[in-house]
């Protein structure tokens, strides 16, 4: 659907790595990093790491709606959301407390375009980010892999920056391949008309022959 479930990809590629036992034996012997030295107060960071674990959940939900919610667009199906949560939770293996929460999102806002717009989901997520942040910055100084709260903090910044590198990868698309790209709207004129595929001769030397288009 081409929709970043990149938790549900990143468990995957863990469990792949993981299982590269002989290798990482190997790995573990010529690859050097940093030694873990926690220095601190312990039970801050375990309530901090309790506040990653949280909010790389809430995202792993946030991620599975975006999901559903386009397939239904797609296929033209018809989603009872708050039943969906219900569901999960009856006994499905992904149950959580806070699916109850869900189902009180989608219950009072069935059109509810990201489960982060919900304030319940959405004050939680900003309490959640401090200890969130620590962790993951913790574990890359340490060489901890921290797989699933680094793909979901990234996910989650990502989700709340209006202008990501994509713009600017488009424009290198458009120069080595002639891909064109769509000029945002507050820089477009007659020239560069808003919502038109363009595609800029950028050496001067040739080069109009349009591939294939990407929005960024």
């Amino acid at each position: 659907m081409g929709q970043p479930v990149t938790l549900i990809g990143e468990a995957v590629f863990a469990r792949c790595l993981s299982s590269l036992k002989a290798e990482r034996t190997r790995a573990s012997e010529k690859l050097s990093g940093p030694t873990p030295d926690f220095k601190g107060d312990r039970q801050e960071f375990v309530d901090n790491l309790e506040q990653a674990l949280y909010a790389s959940k809430i995202i792993s939900y946030t991620q599975g709606f975006i999901l559903m919610q386009n397939a239904a667009k797609e296929y033209g199906w018809k989603l009872q959301k708050p039943e969906i949560a219900l569901m999960w939770r009856g006994g499905c293996i992904i149950r959580s407390v806070f699916l109850k929460d869900i189902t009180s999102a989608y219950r009072k806002d069935p059109e509810l375009e990201n489960l982060l717009f919900d304030d319940f989901f959405n004050k939680a997520i900003h309490k959640a980010q401090p200890g969130w942040r620590d962790v993951v910055a913790k574990g890359a100084q340490w060489g901890i892999p921290t797989p699933a709260f680094s793909t979901a903090l990234s996910f989650y910044d990502g989700l709340r920056t209006k202008n990501l590198p994509a713009n600017l990868l488009q424009a290198q698309r458009d120069y080595f391949g002639a891909h064109t790209f769509r000029i945002k709207p507050e820089y477009a004129n007659e020239k560069y008309p808003e919502g038109k595929d363009i595609h800029v001769n950028w050496t001067g030397r040739g080069g109009n022959v349009s591939a294939s288009t990407y929005t960024a």
